[in-house]
């Protein structure tokens, strides 16, 4: 059996590098694209210098201009960076068919048959990486590993414009220093809970057992054992299916939580969020060839307070209800302890017809 080659491929800073690409007299300056503060816009991406300020994306772009009052906000050009993305891609399918796109900006490859380029899975990400400079003037990070889980984590390694690779025989001595808030999933209420058991490191995990991981952790524990043993069996999909389609919007001002302002949201969600929904929903079916045979099994309701924070909450369900999602709403507003409303968003998921019938005969 061949050893699995994947790369995940990620450009750098992909919406910005592309505006500095035409306006390099910035290069040195802190640059992002995102919304106007005024708007109460978010950072969608931006350069390192910015970065250098505590600046980040999804960070509000009023926040930003705090942090750094010299920073140069640019619009987004979303048709130019679909363009360039698509002509990025065709240089993936020079070195292989099985390409997944994760978005816009980065993507993983398997090339396990691959004879090019000796047949060496790290000559062909620098290659790959090359041939993006020549034809866009962008560059791109790549991350070299036996799976998808170690190849994500090592294209992050030598960011930005460099690549690291992750030997099988390596694996093992990699995960132990790995930190476990660089794993997919481990957010910052589940880092702490590890920490309380003193897991921090890859290491910490790798002489535990699975039972135990699962005992403490339930079905994310035994993931996250098989990630710190570097088991990720998952495969390279190219014809990967969407599993969500979303919709919210963020407020010129938060909405307070009064008997007004939880009757104004409601109202929001059903002429405003529900009616653009169903729009993407079926505009998601006629340009997916495969998602005519996903159907719905569950409704979400996000909404993001005043500070920042934010809850979800989600029901089984087979079709959009808005009466479920009114109820929805409702449940997540009752979280909101004296707080207003920042951004309320839906989103349904999708799955094909054989997993619907699964999931909708389970106990709810």
């Amino acid at each position: 059996m061949l050893q699995k080659k994947i790369i995940h491929v990620d450009m750098d800073a992909f919406f910005v590098s592309v505006e500095l690409r035409d306006k390099p007299e910035l290069q040195h300056l802190p640059v992002a694209v995102g919304g106007d503060s005024s708007r109460r816009g978010v950072i969608s991406t931006c350069n390192y210098v910015a970065r250098q300020y505590g600046i980040h994306s999804a960070m509000p772009t009023a926040i930003a201009k705090k942090k750094c009052p010299e920073l140069i906000l640019l619009p987004g050009q979303m048709a130019l960076y679909k363009n360039i993305s698509r002509q990025i891609k065709s240089i993936f399918f020079q070195f292989t068919d099985l390409v997944e796109p994760l978005s816009l900006d980065e993507a993983y490859l398997d090339v396990t048959a691959s004879e090019l380029v000796q047949g060496s899975a790290t000559l062909t990400a620098e290659k790959i990486r090359q041939k993006i400079f020549q034809q866009t003037g962008l560059t791109a990070s790549a991350g070299i590993a036996e799976n998808k889980f170690l190849a994500k984590i090592a294209s992050d390694i030598n960011k930005p414009n460099g690549q690291f690779t992750v030997h099988p025989k390596d694996a093992i001595r990699f995960i132990k220093n790995l930190p476990l808030k660089k794993i997919h999933g481990v957010g910052k209420v589940t880092a702490e809970k590890l920490a309380a058991y003193g897991l921090q490191l890859g290491g910490d995990i790798q002489n535990l057992s699975a039972d135990w991981m699962q005992e403490k952790f339930g079905r994310f524990g035994i993931l996250l054992w098989q990630r710190c043993q570097g088991i990720d069996n998952r495969a390279v999909e190219p014809s990967r299916i969407r599993k969500s389609v979303g919709v919210e919007t963020t407020f010129g001002k938060d909405i307070n939580i009064s008997t007004q302002g939880s009757e104004q949201l409601k109202q929001i969600l059903l002429t405003r969020l529900l009616p653009e929904l169903n729009n993407r929903l079926s505009a998601h079916h006629k340009r997916d060839k495969y998602s005519s045979k996903q159907n719905i099994n569950r409704l979400t309701v996000k909404v993001k307070f005043s500070d920042f924070k934010q809850t979800t909450k989600d029901c089984r369900a087979s079709h959009i209800d808005s009466e479920r999602f009114i109820i929805l709403l409702t449940q997540a507003l009752n979280r909101a302890a004296g707080r207003s409303v920042r951004l309320l968003g839906l989103q349904v998921g999708l799955c094909d017809h054989q997993e619907t019938v699964l999931q909708l005969d389970l106990p709810i």
